[in-house]
């Protein structure tokens, strides 16, 4: 049966004391215990995230600011920014919080519909990745028999090649129309073999994952090392999907150097666990930053630089720029210039994260390969639009 949230009704047993105390905050006894609190949280360069709660002792009105100037609220506010810090999901924010709420709260999770859903879909319950449920064969020897899927994505036969040992042929056996095969990139977690999900791409704008599969600490890892050991790994390039970074392969191959480089697909997502895994594992390694062109790709690069860093980062985006908070630091930058490049300017960043994006006017490295521009609206600036005015008074206004 699906049930709606009742805020209020949450906001009684869950205050923001709650969720600042589970995202690793603690109390400053040294502010003093008031009607106001300060909660602290510190990273690893010493910068802190200080929060001031007031009316710690009625969770339903329990509000917070930061003495920077930094947007606060109430404790719904306070997970909306922390998102990406809870094992929740759904199909947009406010089922996530509405699940984190009531998982806070002790109460029933909240039903969006998700089980009739996946009922439908064919799944029942949490699914764990099964294997058995998937027949997979090997590319290595037959790149041929795939090449029809890639080539609609502009990846020639030699980059097939090169990441074929990384790639298997799919089909789901519990489907009961399509029983043909894909194409699946196998998800594993750094340094183990077990396979544990898959990336699947179709023909056309296909695209799914296996059910179940670990999107949180898995990944598809192309550590083309040809068996050498993690610390021969010098560079590890990070893509929201395995096209894109195949893609940047293509067209980058002269310039790497590929032995001594892993190739690693997100799959759209980006948790910490994936990337603090991967980077453990290839000690010696750079991570670069080669996500998208759009917001959502260059936040997902700041995010790994300050991840990699150890610092804390708190990300709003506003209409025409992101506002981000370090510890007692507050500063924005504009939509157009996010990246690692600007970040740095604001904060100290070492050596371990670059970027190597695609042309600023492409959305990604396939879209690239594939010349698929960003479709541009020209602006007509103050100048233009005097000039354009001048010659239509000159002319007359045709009747």
């Amino acid at each position: 049966m699906k049930q709606s949230v009742n805020y209020k009704d949450l906001k009684t047993k869950v205050g923001v004391d709650d969720i600042a105390y589970y995202l690793g905050y603690r109390l400053d006894r040294s502010a003093g215990v008031g009607r106001y609190i300060e909660m602290v949280l510190s990273d690893s360069t010493g910068h802190q995230d200080k929060l001031i709660i007031k009316n710690p002792k009625e969770k339903a009105a329990q509000t917070y600011f930061r003495r920077n100037g930094a947007r606060g609220g109430d404790v719904v506010s306070l997970i909306r920014e922390n998102l990406s810090s809870f094992h929740e999901s759904g199909r947009n924010e406010w089922e996530i919080i509405g699940k984190v709420m009531a998982h806070f709260a002790n109460e029933p999770i909240p039903d969006y519909g998700d089980s009739q859903y996946l009922a439908k879909a064919g799944y029942t319950g949490n699914t764990v990745f099964d294997p058995k449920r998937y027949e997979t064969k090997d590319v290595n020897g037959a790149p041929s028999e795939v090449m029809a899927f890639f080539a609609q994505r502009g990846i020639n036969e030699e980059t097939v090649i090169v990441f074929a040992p990384f790639i298997k042929q799919i089909r789901d056996n519990s489907h009961t129309t399509y029983k043909q095969f894909n194409i699946g990139f196998p998800y594993t977690e750094a340094g183990k073999d077990k396979v544990v999900g898959y990336e699947i791409r179709g023909f056309g704008s296909f695209k799914s994952k296996a059910a179940g599969t670990n999107s949180t600490t898995g990944a598809w890892i192309a550590d083309l090392s040809q068996g050498g050991e993690p610390t021969d790994i010098r560079h590890v390039y990070f893509a929201e999907s395995a096209y894109d970074i195949m893609a940047f392969y293509q067209l980058n191959h002269l310039r790497l150097d590929s032995t001594h480089s892993a190739f690693v697909s997100l799959g759209g997502t980006f948790s910490d666990s994936q990337i603090k895994g991967i980077m453990t594992h290839y000690p010696e390694a750079k991570a670069m930053d080669c996500f998208d062109n759009d917001l959502a790709g260059r936040i997902y690069g700041i995010r790994m630089a300050a991840l990699l860093e150890g610092i804390r980062l708190n990300v709003h985006k506003e209409e025409d720029k992101v506002k981000i908070t370090v510890g007692d630091k507050n500063f924005g930058i504009p939509n157009e210039q996010l990246s690692i490049r600007e970040l740095r300017k604001h904060i100290h960043i070492r050596y371990n994260t670059g970027e190597w994006k695609a042309a600023a006017n492409y959305k990604d490295w396939n879209d690239q390969l594939m010349g698929k521009q960003m479709e541009v609206v020209a602006v007509e600036n103050k100048f233009a639009r005097n000039r354009n005015l001048a010659d239509r008074r000159e002319k007359g206004v045709a009747l």
